[in-house]
């Protein structure tokens, strides 16, 4: 049996050949990602992440001014001396009430990079930080503390983003989130970078062949690769403007490191790349080197390194971070059919029952156990779910696959580690009231998804037990469903608003076979707000413009924001989605400031 699909990375090759043609002027330095070394020691701006109660880590690169007749020192480049970088924390903009400060060291054993984890700060308050080198000062960056106070509940409210491909567009996603002065963090569930190259792997629109380059020019495999990529995405106006403005709470999932990856290997890494698992470390060394991530404690079981951890809130809720990449077991595939993600399903006992095998896992026992303790935690409203690929079961039609004969479902997800997923809907499901719901928080597929939870669920199947409910975020710029579906040979030179109109069709079809998706938005690209209350958790999606002939792709015009769309939310007790009116108003109250 060999069905043909249509996958992300197969439709790409079917445009390298013409991206060359469309080439335009470039609109910055061709070496993008090395730029900002050469513009001060602060460059690549700041950042702040993981804030619990008391704590929060900022971040930077101190580029080593170059002595005469001294090459800059590049990020990846290992060039440059080591110099002292001083911190400060205060509550003010003016840094006239400093609460934290101190001197480290930075050299090319981090990448210059400088990662403090700043302790002894006051719950749920505002604070303002910044470096100094060689009498040279950063950008001001504001960031803040949890709300997690015994006795107390406050707002809740974030911005949720993955998919952030910097060769498919601008990232005026993280734009608008900067604008937002209501916002206590921004959680990125994965693919913060990509790693395909600017050849005949390059992942995004033609248009912005010369505009949006990777940095380097070639796959990233190494750790001078991963760290160059890390820069470019840290060198970008928009991206500096979201970190500055608010802390992040990040996870990584595939492409940090390569597509469609599981524990020891991934579809992207080929043969003559090297030793996965070197591979890896180098892409983990970076990440942890570039972003304002903390480790969290090791003693907790695991297997390998330990990267999923939680956040509190208080009586409101909880947020853990999964991490589904690293001890997952390999995903199934077809025989003789380069996996993409999509298998066909009712057709082979041998996928059916590799798929519902309880010896294959999606987070590893450990991270389960951990995860569900969580879910059974008494005196909390909301459990909440940072998660990288999709929970809730979702049947593909054929017909919007390429092949008509059979129903798929990307087993890259967990619908390709059915014991695990039914394993852990089932224990959420059977939680007394008193434990609070289950709200999990996704990205990867580049889509919007509403859905509820089923338990247990038949293709079209109206009547199901809700183990709690999934918001899925679209990307800040990867390629949705439009533009795959506007890449096949029936749709490619169609106008958009045909495109537009297939998608939309082929989206009924799956909500059809899918009735516990409420709502499903395969077209816009941007972000989503998630606001927490002890009555309800809220989603308001926000997208691009729908694609037209007059602007058939917003994701390649930097002055295009993403703009409010839809809402959805769960009311607490009822584990299951409902309607909402409107966009979130003002906060129940503010962080605390000087």
């Amino acid at each position: 049996m060999t069905p043909s699909s249509v996958g992300r990375r197969t439709l790409l090759k079917g445009v390298a050949a013409a991206t060359a043609a469309l080439a335009v002027p470039r609109a910055f330095d061709p070496a993008a990602a090395a730029a900002p070394a050469s513009k001060g020691i602060f460059g690549y701006g700041v950042a702040s992440g993981d804030p619990t109660a008391d704590s929060v880590v900022i971040w930077t690169r101190a580029t080593p001014p170059p002595r005469p007749g001294e090459p800059v020192a590049a990020p990846g480049s290992g060039l440059g001396r080591p110099i002292p970088v001083r911190w400060q924390v205060s509550t003010t903009d003016r840094f006239n009430r400093v609460v934290a400060h101190g001197t480290v060291m930075t050299s090319p054993d981090s990448d210059h990079t400088v990662k403090v984890d700043v302790t002894g700060l006051d719950p749920y308050t505002r604070y303002f930080y910044r470096f100094q080198s060689l009498g040279e000062f950063s950008a001001v960056g504001r960031t803040q503390t949890a709300g997690d106070i015994a006795g107390e509940t406050h707002a809740l409210r974030m911005a949720l983003v993955s998919c952030s491909n910097y060769t498919g567009g601008f990232f005026t996603a993280y734009r608008a989130i900067s604008k937002r002065d209501d916002l206590d963090f921004v959680l990125h569930v994965g693919d913060y970078i990509y790693e395909y190259g600017n050849g005949a792997d390059r992942y995004g629109p033609a248009a912005l062949v010369g505009v949006r380059d990777g940095q380097p020019a070639t796959e990233t495999i190494d750790l001078t690769g991963y760290r160059l990529r890390h820069a470019l995405h840290k060198a970008d106006p928009d991206a500096q403007a979201a970190h500055q403005a608010l802390p992040w709470i990040t996870i990584f999932d595939d492409h940090e490191v390569a597509n469609n990856s599981w524990a020891d290997g991934a579809e992207n890494h080929q043969p003559g790349e090297g030793d996965y698992l070197a591979r890896r470390a180098q892409a983990m060394q970076a990440y942890l080197e570039w972003m304002p991530f903390r480790m969290p404690d090791q003693s907790v079981p695991h297997q390998g390194t330990r990267f999923f951890k939680r956040f509190t809130f208080g009586d409101l809720g909880d947020l853990s971070i999964l991490e589904t990449r690293q001890n997952r077991s390999r995903q199934v595939t077809v025989p003789g059919v380069p996996f993409d993600g999509f298998v066909p399903i009712g057709v082979s006992p041998a996928i059916d029952g590799a798929i519902a095998s309880p010896l294959r896992h999606l987070p590893e026992p450990e991270q389960m156990t951990w995860l569900k303790d969580g879910v059974a935690q008494q005196g909390r409203k909301w459990h909440l779910l940072g998660n990288q690929v999709m929970i809730a079961p979702v049947l593909y039609p054929g017909a919007a696959l390429g092949d008509p004969r059979y129903t798929f479902v990307n087993a890259d997800q967990w619908d390709g580690y059915t014991a695990d997923r039914t394993s852990l809907l089932a224990y959420a499901a059977a939680q007394p009231p008193s434990a609070g719901d289950v709200v999990v928080l996704t990205g990867d597929i580049h889509a919007s998804f509403s859905s509820d939870l089923p338990v247990a669920a038949a293709p079209g199947q109206a009547a199901y037990a809700s183990a709690g409910v999934e918001v899925v975020c679209p990307s800040v710029t990867s390629d949705g469903f439009f533009e795959v579906l506007g890449r096949t040979p029936q749709l490619a030179g169609q106008p958009p608003e045909v495109v537009v109109a297939v998608t939309r069709q082929a989206i009924g079809a799956a909500q059809q076979l899918n009735p516990w998706i409420k709502y499903l938005d395969g077209i816009g690209h941007g972000f989503v707000v998630i606001d927490v209350t002890p009555e309800r958790v809220q989603a308001d999606y926000h997208h691009t413009p729908v694609p037209s002939s007059a602007k058939p792709d917003p994701r390649v015009d930097p002055a295009v924001l993403p703009a409010y769309t839809r809402s959805v939310q769960t009311l607490a007790g009822t584990r299951r989605l409902s309607g909402a009116v409107g966009p979130v108003g003002a906060r129940s109250d503010e962080p605390r400031t000087a």
